[in-house]
């Protein structure tokens, strides 16, 4: 997991989410470089939380990755959540992230295995970090994008996982 990177002693990640969204998010949606690349880029929700652990480039008992938004239908703005054997569930109040305006949003997701609505809650929690006010529909026509987005019009999210 950590082979890859070369740290220093003693080296600890604990951005706050101004910094998550600041210098990572922004960053990353941007196309601009990100000075240590301690942040790995898959596609989250094609795994169950527990092999995200192995794929991290950093941590021990949280990780953090970029993930593409996936839509849950082609031409809406519904994420889908669905993910390996279960699925990521939205709980409590979505938090704005800067001041005066908000730049980002931290929305709490906790995994439940198996198919919604009977799915069994589990201890993973997933701290999702998007940008603001950036228009997610599919439209053709949207150039809302370009400018929070990289060339390809993906959108990104960070995600922190930890296991409670």
């Amino acid at each position: 997991m950590q082979g890859a990177l070369e740290l220093p002693p003693g080296f600890r990640f604990h951005p706050t989410d101004d910094e998550l969204v600041n210098h990572y998010l922004c960053r990353k949606c941007a196309s601009l470089p990100i000075s240590v690349p301690i942040i790995k880029e898959i596609d989250l929700y094609k795994f169950d939380p527990w092999h995200l652990p192995e794929m991290a480039l950093y941590g021990e008992k949280e990780w953090y990755f970029f993930s593409p938004r996936d839509r849950k239908y082609p031409n809406g703005s519904r994420p889908n959540r669905a993910a390996g054997t279960g699925y990521w569930k939205a709980t409590g109040a979505d938090k704005p992230i800067g001041k005066p305006k908000a730049l980002g949003i931290k929305k709490a997701l906790v995994f439940y295995a198996g198919k919604a609505p009977k799915g069994v809650k589990t201890n993973w929690i997933m701290h999702e970090y998007r940008l603001a006010n950036v228009d997610r529909s599919a439209s053709k026509n949207n150039h809302n994008l370009r400018v929070c987005n990289n060339n390809n019009n993906t959108l990104y999210e960070i995600n922190f996982i930890l296991m409670v």
